[in-house]
């Protein structure tokens, strides 16, 4: 981000600059909030480099798109893994009640 500066102001308040243009936010990490405001800082300067436009709303929402889109794709991604890996844990907790059955059924066949 060119020149996103961080002012510190009372009450976890942070100065950010987006696209040239200055916002106060607050939040309770102020180190985030900043590199938020990077992150979409820096969508909007692609965007501006790709597309013809220079009006500032449309890039606001063309980033918003954009990074929506990276959201959802990620959230896809981790709907995935995660159902693999309940399946794979339902499966070995099935394996481990069966193994832990046999062996009660051992033990009380060796008692008997």
């Amino acid at each position: 981000m060119s020149e996103t500066a961080v002012a510190k102001a009372p009450a976890n308040s942070v100065r950010v600059e987006i696209y040239d243009q200055s916002y106060s936010l607050r939040g309770v990490d102020p180190e985030h909030i900043f590199k938020l405001a990077e992150y979409v800082d820096g969508k909007m300067r692609q965007l501006s480099e790709q597309t013809a436009t220079v009006d500032s709303l449309r890039l606001a929402v063309l980033a918003a798109l954009n990074i929506a889109d990276e959201l959802h794709i990620l959230k896809r991604k981790y709907e995935n893994v995660a159902s693999e890996y309940n399946s794979r844990a339902s499966h070995l907790s099935a394996s481990l009640d069966r193994a832990l059955e046999e062996s009660l059924v051992e033990e009380s066949r060796l008692a008997g």
